[in-house]
């Protein structure tokens, strides 16, 4: 064991190593659905590992410690023409973090119109979105592309199909994605969230009955806070995880292993 040990020591530092892993210095990343919730800490998580970040949504306004854009990624030609431009100005694009997402309340008189919107919106655009950014990522040698899923990419939710058929979709569309682009060194990840505090869970997190439900049905007993998606991140967009593509990983306290 002391050998081992000695061997172990011959390399750099572990601080050094993990600094170098983890590190995005130099890096360009942009983040869709990045004006509020999970996008916006995202995007604030990849600033703070060095990143050159843009963050793009429909809103009029967006977190002010990154670059914010706003951009319609259901409108065509919008995001393509962005990321040119992002590429344009750092000579390189090197991460895309897909956070942008609807989920639209029931209207009996338009149940299709509902499904059809939120297919187009979380999953048709994020695949464009995938493409386009692949493009520039290959221009550049290569990136990594995270997708934001969700537990309903593996469970059926009642009362939404559109939104769970939108991230089961987006779940198979990462693992074919990372097949068809791994030759151009573009590695596709996945985040599949459980409950977080956003504008969709808010009335879940703001009714006690709820929150005893959730907390129940949680091995780690409570919801997640928003911090805690930044170090999975981190650890897809960095060179940590430069032998991985493919994969999905479930942020959810356990939700998904009982």
């Amino acid at each position: 064991m002391r050998g081992g040990d000695a061997r172990l020591r011959t390399g750099p530092p572990l601080s050094e190593l993990v600094q170098r892993l983890f590190s995005l210095e130099g890096r360009t990343a942009i983040v869709t659905g990045g004006s509020r919730g999970i996008g916006a800490a995202i995007a604030s998580g990849l600033a703070g590992a060095g990143a050159r970040v843009t963050a793009v949504a429909r809103s009029a306004q967006g977190p002010s410690n990154v670059d914010y854009r706003v951009c319609d990624l259901a409108a065509a030609g919008a995001f393509e023409k962005l990321a040119e431009s992002v590429f344009e100005r750092e000579r390189r694009l090197d991460i895309l973090v897909n956070a942008a997402a609807i989920s639209l309340p029931a209207s009996p008189a338009s149940e299709e119109d509902r499904f059809d919107r939120t297919v187009e919106v979380n999953l048709r655009c994020i695949y464009r979105a995938c493409i386009a950014a692949a493009r520039l990522m290959q221009r550049s040698g290569g990136g990594s592309i995270i997708n934001i899923t969700s537990v309903n990419s593996v469970l059926g939710f009642p009362a939404n199909p559109g939104y769970v058929a939108s991230k089961g979709g987006l779940r198979m569309l990462t693992k074919a994605l990372a097949v068809d682009l791994a030759k151009a060194n573009v590695r596709v990840n996945a985040l599949a969230p459980g409950w977080f505090p956003t504008e969709m869970t808010a009335d879940m997190f703001g009714d006690e009955r709820s929150l005893v439900w959730m907390r129940g049905r949680t091995p780690l007993g409570r919801g997640g806070q928003l911090e805690e998606l930044v170090g999975p991140l981190l650890f897809l967009a960095s060179d940590a995880s430069s032998f991985v593509t493919g994969h999905v990983l479930t942020v959810d306290g356990g939700w998904t292993i009982i």
